[in-house]
Formats: structure tokens, sequence, C-alpha cells
């Protein structure tokens, strides 16, 4: 039927009132604070003041069949004409994460839609289907497209400064909807600090707030202080800052940062795995500059703006990608369906720019990796095998080990290890 904004329901809900053409079949997509937010209104649009408890019928996405949400759907409510189903955490495109939860197939979604082509969902009946992503190419998501409104509450997670500006356009929503209830306000300086610290987390801002409404007390306002004393910066802070002041090889930076998430309780095998996604992400960058290179003799990454990579280097690294996607696909074929489904990991961490809508973070990691020569980064990752074997077999001090591992690296005479290390390896 259509695709919507989530700051368009309510307009979109009041036109579909004024021409009595409400869908039964909802799809909402995206941050799970928005996707609440959103659920709440059309409840309350649905069902007004009627009472919620015999009217909704709640499942979990992940432990329920395609079968169970569909007898939900059919079956009538003993008590009201309306009924409204909602699928929590519907795993409609992603696989299971667990053993106990079930990922819907291409089988079930097509059993879905014959389903809703066929029968339908009975008169005053409504289905809430609630998905954290969704994939916009898939013929069953075109389908429910087609017969129900979808709406789109995710939110760009780059560092460009729109997708910045749309966070913090949210953020500052969020914040007018848990002050307004209170009467209570905080001025532009807490609210940036309370956003520093939180991360990009709108239910845990949500929170915050409601935590700093009661700290101040009989205050009209929250400043700077109470942010301070009540708030924790939040952990994956810490881990974003370290990777970057990593990629700058800015050795203070990155010694501060480590001390950070010791502080914080990180285990030092969660800090080897940090560093060792970064150091496989830019060898795969470097290797895939390399083979760019060879066809573009005049790549200088390091004094290149935004504008021209997008322009000219993107779409050396998009036809990359595309003959990585042609070996991947060639090598699901000569292994066979089982041996693939066996295999952990994703296929897009082999792409050089698995999301190039977001352009900004591909630019940013292939500028930086100029700061690192391809020999130092295996090396290093070599390094981080051998101490990944120490932490998991002897007692010594990790947090020193790393230190070392930092300042070593970051120094300009780079970082060798291999060689003068290869007979220590016991588990190669």
């Amino acid at each position: 039927m259509t695709l919507i904004r989530y700051d368009q329901l309510d307009q979109a809900l009041d036109s579909f009132h004024k021409k009595g053409n409400l869908p039964g079949l909802f799809l909402i997509f995206g941050d799970s604070y928005l996707i609440k937010q959103s659920f709440q209104k059309l409840l309350h649009f649905l069902l007004g003041t009627d009472k919620r408890e015999f009217a909704l019928e709640t499942l979990e996405g992940g432990f329920v069949t395609m079968g169970d949400i569909i007898e939900a759907a059919s079956t009538f409510s003993f008590l009201f004409s309306k009924k409204i189903v909602a699928v929590k955490n519907a795993p409609l495109f992603q696989s299971q994460h667990g053993p106990a939860e079930k990922s819907f197939s291409s089988a079930d979604l097509e059993h879905f839609t014959g389903y809703l082509d066929k029968e339908g969902l009975p008169p005053g009946h409504s289905l809430v289907l609630m998905t954290g992503s969704i994939d916009k190419r898939r013929k069953s998501y075109k389908a429910l497209e087609e017969k129900g409104l979808v709406i789109d509450c995710s939110v760009a997670e780059g560092a460009r400064k729109a997708d910045q500006d749309e966070q913090e356009k949210i953020f500052q929503t969020v914040s007018d909807q848990v002050l307004s209830k209170t009467g209570k306000t905080m001025d532009r300086q807490a609210f940036h600090l309370l956003m520093d610290l939180t991360g990009l987390d709108f239910e845990r801002f949500a929170g915050n707030l409601e935590k700093l409404i009661v700290y101040s007390g009989n205050r009209s306002a929250i400043s700077s202080e109470d942010v301070h004393a009540v708030v924790t910066r939040d952990k994956k802070d810490p881990m974003f800052k370290l990777t970057q002041a990593f990629m700058e090889k800015d050795i203070k930076e990155t010694l501060f940062y480590l001390n950070s998430m010791f502080k914080d309780g990180a285990h030092p095998l969660q800090i080897l795995k940090v560093f060792e996604n970064q150091l496989r992400k830019l060898i795969l960058v470097k290797c895939g500059i390399r083979e760019i290179a060879l066809k573009n003799k005049k790549l200088n990454l390091k004094n290149t703006n935004f504008n021209v990579f997008k322009q000219n280097v993107l779409p050396e690294i998009l036809t990359y990608d595309k003959g990585i996607k042609a070996k991947i696909e060639a090598w699901k074929e000569f292994l066979g369906e089982k041996e693939v489904k066996g295999k952990t990991g994703s296929a897009n961490d082999l792409l050089l720019a698995s999301n190039p809508q977001n352009a900004y973070p591909v630019f940013q990691i292939f500028q930086k990796s100029e700061n690192f020569s391809l020999n130092e980064l295996q090396d290093a990752l070599i390094f981080l095998g051998d101490l990944d074997y120490r932490l998991k077999s002897s007692s010594f001090d990790a947090k020193t080990a790393f230190e070392t591992f930092i300042i070593k690296i970051c120094s300009k005479g780079g970082f060798v290890y291999a060689n003068e290390n290869q007979n220590r390896r016991h588990h190669f």
C-alpha cells in the first residue's frame, strides 16, 4: 500500500481514517525506541480507550512459527469485535540467533503472503509485525509493502553532518516528550553532554532522562552537573573512540580509551577482538587499494577529499566488491548448500563498501589505512593471534601487553613481529 517515515504516521492515519481504507497489516522496522513509539500511536488509533488486555495479543517473533501468527490473526476474540496481533522482533529477513529461536524461511513468507491473498485478515483484525531491519530487495518485503502500511523507523548511524543532524533532531524530540510530562527543562550544554555520554541509543537516553528528573528533585532545570553525577558513559563509546584513535595512530588517545575499557570491566579477549576486527578490515582495505591502484595510477587517498573520493574512487570500490561477490557465489556453488550453511560470518564482511549509500565511513577508513603498511598490519594480526593464545593458556598482565602493542604499532618505526617471534607460536 505505502511506505512512510515514523514522523509521518499521524498524518497517514488521519488520511486513512477520512478515506475509510485503513489496512489491516502493518510492518514497523528500524530503531527499537522509535518502533515502540510508533506502535503505541498505532495502538491508540486502532483501539482508542478500549481495554487493550482483551483486544491485544502479543507474540515474540523468534519463538513462534508462521503458522502460529496466522492462527492468532485468524482467531476471533470472544469479548471484542476488534483484535490486534502484535509480533515483536519478527525474524522476517534475518537468520536465527540461538538454537531455540525460529527464523522464517522463504516458504514461510510465501505461505504468509498466500494467506493474505486468499483468505486475508478478518474484518476488524490487525496484524502488526515489528522487526529491526528489512531487505527491500526481497520479494516478500515488496509483497508486504503492497498489502499493508510500512513504517520506517530507521536512523542514520553515520558520522556525516546530515546523519548527526538527524540523530540530534530525534534526541531533541525524545527529550521534549519526556520532559514535557514534568515541566522541567534542560539547557543545551546538558543536552549535548547527555547525548555524548549515552551514545546512539534513544531508549537509554530516555531512561537517563527519567533518572535525571528524579535526581533533580524540586529544581525546574536539569544541569550539566546533574548529568555528570547520574549518567555513566556508554560502554560502546570508548570502543568506538578506541578504534578511531588507533587508526589515527594517536598513542595518547588510544591508551586513554584502552584504560577506559579496562575500567568499565571489559574482558581482555573482548578488547583483543576489537583490535582484531579493525586490523582485518584495514588489511581488506589495503589489499583492495593495491588492486584498485593497478588501474588508477594517480590514486592518492591522503590528499583526496570526500567529494572526489565519492565520484572517482567509490565506483572502483563497488566494481571490486562486485568481483568479490561473484567469487563468493562461485565458492558457495562449489561447496554446496549444506557446507555453506555451516560456515559462520557474513559475506558482507569481505566487502569494502557493504553499505555504499553511506559512503563517508568508507572514505574515512580508506584514508586512515594510509597510516599503516600492509606488512605491519599482517604482523600485528599475527601478534594478536599469539596474544589470544597466551590469554587463554596462561596468566599475565594483559593491560601491559596491549599498551606495548599500541605504542609499537602507533610509533613511526612501524610494527615488526612475525619473523623475530615465529618460533614462539606454538598454536600455528
